[in-house]
């Protein structure tokens, strides 16, 4: 069964069945807090954020586990890094299980690489 429709981010987390709430707020705060310029809003009804109107990462949650999905190209670099943390890395994202402790540190990590990516190279989605 597909999400139910978003209003916008705030619809999104506010939508969120209890358990997904801890990994996904706290995503969501190192989301916001990465970069003042940072905007959030929904694409394909997930929160993603954008800088300077360019998308950096996307937030999803599914019912096992919720993912923080960069550009496939990016990902790549981080691949080795985020399965030396003992986590799965997907084409392009990081799947975090519910019943797992959130690796913040190594989400920041990804988040600060995939900002200065962008300003070092404009590069988009």
């Amino acid at each position: 069964m597909a999400n139910p429709r978003r209003v916008d981010a705030d619809d999104f987390f506010a939508q969120l069945p209890e358990y997904q709430r801890p990994h996904l707020g706290v995503l969501r705060e190192l989301s916001l807090t990465a970069d003042r310029r940072i905007e959030e809003v929904l694409h394909w009804n997930l929160p993603a954020y954008l800088l300077d109107g360019t998308r950096q990462w996307i937030l999803q949650a599914y019912k096992q586990h919720c993912s923080l999905r960069f550009p496939t190209r990016f990902f790549a670099d981080h691949v080795a890094e985020v399965e030396a943390a003992g986590f799965f890395a997907g084409e392009g994202f990081v799947k975090i299980p519910y019943d797992r402790g959130l690796p913040e540190e190594l989400c920041k990590r990804l988040i600060r690489a995939r900002l200065d990516e962008f300003a070092a190279t404009g590069l988009g989605w």
